[in-house]
């Protein structure tokens, strides 16, 4: 497993708002069948981040998570995100990392995971991403170490979940 690196200079002010997942790896949390997967970051008072995570369950039902993530390191874009209830994210060791490893210039393609390499999120400002871009990204994912085998591509089917 090699050493995975984040960006330099994160601006947390330019990541807030809505992204729109392009793919991910597998995690038991998400349901494959989820789909026009939405997550907006909006900062709070106490300088955290809330965290609106939005998809259509198998059912086509809307399903909301919404979290609250911390800076751990602001300037290499290191951040922990805690998905349970509010009452219960004082609980040691139930925050899991979130690290942004590759972003473009203008914020609008990112690329996020942790660690151990066993999570991955494509991310783009809007639902369709050009091939080529979304091809560099994952170059790089499978160059930091991330297995991409089980990748899933995200569908959008058309209904914007950030704004139901």
């Amino acid at each position: 497993m090699s050493e995975v690196s984040t960006v330099q200079d994160f601006e947390l002010n330019r990541y807030l708002g809505t992204w729109y997942e392009i793919a991910r790896l597998p995690m038991k949390y998400q349901p494959e069948d989820s789909t026009d997967i939405s997550a907006q970051y909006s900062l709070q008072d106490d300088g955290k981040i809330r965290v609106q995570n939005r998809c259509l369950d198998g059912n086509a039902e809307l399903d909301e998570s919404i979290g609250e993530a911390t800076i751990v390191d602001a300037n290499q874009g290191k951040l922990e995100v805690s998905f349970l209830p509010e009452g219960l994210r004082w609980i040691p060791f139930t925050k899991g990392d979130y690290w942004v490893l590759k972003i473009d210039a203008d914020y609008r393609t990112a690329l996020v995971g942790e660690p151990q390499q066993k999570y991955l999120w494509l991310l783009h400002r809007d639902v369709h991403l050009n091939d080529d871009v979304k091809a560099e990204y994952l170059a790089y994912a499978q160059h930091l170490g991330y297995q991409l085998d089980d990748l899933i591509h995200t569908v959008h089917t058309g209904r914007d979940t950030a704004a139901l």
